[in-house]
């Protein structure tokens, strides 16, 4: 769409119904333009091979199929499909000019509201997740379905699909996804298959392929007069929107997973098992949560090359498309690792707890910060600046030892629920590793010793810029570095299994370290 057009279309008087404003919201495939009560969605002229919008008789097509497809589970939300036309003063919703193009239109449904904005704050429970789980299941099991529809859950199906995504992401292997990490997911894919075929062929045999929605995940939610409204679907082909019913709720799944809500995804899950009665999604779920991660990786990954996207929304975007790729690696090692206690260890400014935060997102565990309980215990903010002397104030010996007993008492919490947790704390003195050693031994679980450290001028810079931040969980500084650094006996490998890191090195390339470093 030419720039003019776009201009045209952020006037007011472009449009049919009254509007105060209209926004322009882009995807990698279409321009959304937003006025007071409606939106208008342009399918934009690409073609990708899987998506082709190339000419405006397709564009037709797809909007009408949109619009069809959606109803099905948001009847009132889609108007109808509206025509673009020139009109003297430019591009417009109305009038009699020649038409150039076509658009969506449908009820604009409150921003706030949406499912990722609600997780993402806080705002929602694991009651509300299952009501969405409710309507998934109901509309599942309404789905139709034909031979012709189960042909799309056949394993070379599924494979042809995996082999479109891998060759379409190999132009991202130095931006996004590195073809070391590639390779390695290609191969579990196939190694996977290969040994669950009969698996694939169950699902098609039990009537589990279904004309599905195919684009499950929370911002096409919302939580809106207390209704579910779930839009947006695939409606472009019909081997994404043709899947396995555990494909399609296995977006959902994942994308809470994404969003660090693993405890919403168990709900989601839990619930849809139990209206729908498919306890045999649970062997494919995380085959389909990595295929939907894979996906939107490269969806993600997409963006970076339309040079209709802001380079702001593209370092996002590369942001976005990165986590996914992590996501899909941790799923591959949640299945491959035993239950395990995870400690860091190392000086301030060091990295700790950004290597901890990363594992916990990748292996969907639970990551405690030792200065977020200190100050939890003293009933402080978490990122309330305590600037007390080294080993004074909230950093006195009691204090410190107050929070390794917290520290020790939730790990033994979450490794009683058969759950691996990761203790991010600097863990200075064997005295502070040994309790945790002995937790570990005691339920028959590895200890892993993350032992992370950097240059001397790398953490000074950290701690500069940590200074710097308006808020921080830390209250590490660069004048107490030397005295932490003199103070600091390393770990060894008589504690526990030491993983050795250098923060010198990307989070993920240490975690790939930490991986290769563990055994099964």
């Amino acid at each position: 769409m030419i720039r003019s057009t776009l201009k045209s279309l952020l006037k007011p008087d472009a449009y049919p119904e009254e509007t105060t404003s209209v926004e322009l919201v882009q995807t990698h495939v279409s321009f959304i333009f937003l006025t007071d009560r409606h939106a208008y969605k342009i399918k934009k002229p690409v073609d990708f091979g899987f998506l082709n919008f190339s000419t405006i008789d397709r564009r037709r097509f797809y909007c009408n199929e949109e619009v069809r497809l959606n109803r099905r589970l948001c009847p009132d939300m889609y108007e109808g499909v509206v025509e673009l036309r020139e009109t003297p003063t430019g591009a417009a919703f109305h009038g009699t000019g020649a038409v150039i193009d076509y658009a969506v239109k449908m009820k604009r449904l409150p921003a706030e509201l949406m499912l990722d904005r609600l997780v993402d704050t806080g705002r929602v429970t694991a009651s509300t997740l299952r009501e969405v789980a409710a309507v998934i299941a109901e509309f599942h099991k309404k789905a139709e379905t034909s031979p012709a529809i189960a042909e799309y859950g056949r394993l070379e199906r599924i494979m042809f699909n995996w082999q479109e995504n891998f060759e379409q992401t190999v132009i991202f292997e130095n931006m996004t996804l590195p073809a070391y990490d590639r390779e390695l997911i290609r191969s579990w894919v196939v190694e996977f298959a290969a040994a669950n075929e009969d698996l694939f062929q169950k699902r098609v045999d039990e009537g589990f392929i279904r004309e599905c929605d195919g684009d499950i995940h929370l911002e096409n939610i919302c939580l809106d007069e207390d209704a579910v409204h779930i839009f947006d679907c695939i409606e472009f082909n019909d081997r994404f929107r043709c899947c396995d019913t555990a494909a399609d709720i296995a977006f959902l799944l994942m994308d809470l997973d994404f969003h660090g809500r693993h405890d919403l995804s168990d709900d989601v899950i839990d619930e849809y098992i139990v209206r729908t009665g498919d306890h045999g999604l649970v062997d494919l779920v995380d085959f389909y949560k990595i295929y939907r991660a894979f996906v939107r990786g490269k969806v993600e990954s997409f963006r970076l090359n339309d040079s209709g996207i802001s380079p702001e929304d593209q370092a996002l975007a590369r942001q976005r498309a990165v986590r996914y790729f992590r996501l899909v690696r941790g799923y591959m090692e949640r299945r491959r690792l035993k239950t395990s206690l995870y400690i860091t260890c190392g000086h301030m400014g060091s990295g700790k707890s950004t290597l901890a935060t990363q594992l916990a997102f990748e292996l969907g565990i639970s990551s405690f910060n030792s200065d977020t309980i200190r100050k939890q215990i003293k009933g402080i903010a978490p990122d309330t600046p305590a600037r007390s002397a080294f080993g004074e104030g909230i950093y006195d010996q009691q204090s410190s030892r107050d929070t390794y007993a917290e520290l020790l008492r939730l790990a033994d919490n979450q490794l009683q629920n058969g759950s691996s947790v990761v203790i991010d704390a600097a863990f200075m003195h064997t005295s502070q590793r040994t309790p945790f050693a002995m937790l570990a031994k005691s339920l028959a679980v590895p200890l892993i010793i993350l032992h992370v450290t950097c240059s001397e001028a790398e953490a000074k810079r950290r701690l500069q810029e940590r200074e710097t931040a308006v808020k921080s969980v830390s209250d590490g500084r660069l004048e107490l570095l030397a005295l932490q650094v003199d103070g600091f006996e390393a770990p060894d490998e008589s504690e526990g299994t030491l993983i050795r890191l250098s923060a010198s090195s990307s989070p993920a390339d240490l975690i790939n370290e930490i991986y290769r470093g563990l055994v099964p």
